[in-house]
């Protein structure tokens, strides 16, 4: 049993098709199929089972996986050790964000990073916040850059918040609601009560996407928790763009309201915050997590950036 051989079922179990498991894995779909079915005769059982559906793992295939994650781990332990035994002079960092997120924060960081630790190679994972806290969870990660809110809060995790960005409600301009919404100098909007969106055409992202999750949260906070959802959909930006030619109405992150060219005038509404409508920008990571001196040299770069604070005295090269 190699390490190489343990990564190769991880990958085949995770992506569940062999010929996109070997184009993960950069070797030929042949080879990778004849170094599982050595590895399954050595074992004098199948490790998966082979549907038309793709390869499931079957009991002993499980087994298998779950000890090929724990021993991966300890070699990627030890690799880290030794990287700062070297003094970041080698060293990895595998590093999860969301795609959004990933076009705003790298191109500001990674040029920084480079120039500062030009020997350590990063591995960056896009998806969406639920599958970057599964790769977490897994020890696919060292960190994570992504969306946290009240509602999605787990205590499986540690969050250190980078920024905060409230929600608010878009319409159209000349939507009712503006005559319900009333000003109030501690937000930067008019301030919208909740109740008057309940019958309200909803327009939100799929159930998966962070958005989503934070908009239903508000919602329920504001104790809505039957409302009118008008349409499912997978952008943001379109949801945005058909509330105000007066499709609906949707719940973004104000940040995200700036990132839209509208052809018509929105209506942007504050949301008060009784309801917690707003999420935090957090590097996540597991509080048992051991971090190197490379991934908290990126987090320093990252933070600084994003603060745009510049340090007192350079870090200097790794």
């Amino acid at each position: 049993m190699t390490s190489k051989e343990l990564l190769y079922v991880k990958t085949i179990a995770e992506i569940g098709n062999m010929s996109k498991a070997a184009k993960k894995l950069f070797i030929a779909q042949p080879s990778l199929s004849q170094s599982l079915q050595r590895l399954e005769d050595s074992l004098g059982a199948p490790l998966f089972n082979r549907t038309p559906g793709g390869l499931t793992l079957t009991y002993i295939g499980e087994k298998y996986y779950q000890a090929a994650n724990q021993i991966l781990k300890i070699y990627g332990d030890l690799e880290v050790s030794v990287s700062d035994l070297n003094n970041l002079k080698t060293g990895r960092i595998h590093l999860g964000i969301t795609p959004h997120l990933s076009s705003i924060v790298l191109p500001k960081v990674l040029p920084k990073f480079k120039e500062q630790c030009p020997a350590i190679e990063i591995f960056i994972t896009e998806a969406n916040s639920t599958i970057l806290e599964e790769k977490l969870v897994s020890g696919d990660l060292d960190f994570a850059v992504i969306h946290v809110s009240p509602v999605c809060h787990k205590p499986m995790f540690k969050y250190n918040t980078l920024r905060r960005d409230p929600f608010i409600v878009v319409a159209s301009e000349d939507s009712h609601l503006n005559r319900l919404a009333v000003s109030d100098p501690d937000y930067p909007f008019p301030l919208l009560d909740l109740s008057y969106i309940k019958e309200e055409p909803l327009l939100l992202l799929q159930k998966q996407q962070r958005i989503r999750q934070v908009s239903e949260g508000i919602l329920r906070n504001a104790g809505l928790n039957q409302f009118n959802l008008a349409l499912t959909l997978g952008n943001y930006r379109t949801a945005q763009l058909l509330a105000t030619e007066g499709y609906g109405v949707t719940l973004v992150p104000t940040s995200y309201s700036v990132a839209v060219s509208y052809d018509k005038k929105p209506a942007f509404f504050s949301i008060h915050d009784k309801y917690d409508p707003y999420w935090n920008m957090c590097i996540t990571t597991m509080p048992e997590a051991y971090l190197s001196k490379a991934d908290l040299r990126f987090i320093e770069t990252l933070k600084s950036t994003l603060s745009g604070d510049v340090p007192a005295k350079s870090p200097g090269k790794c």
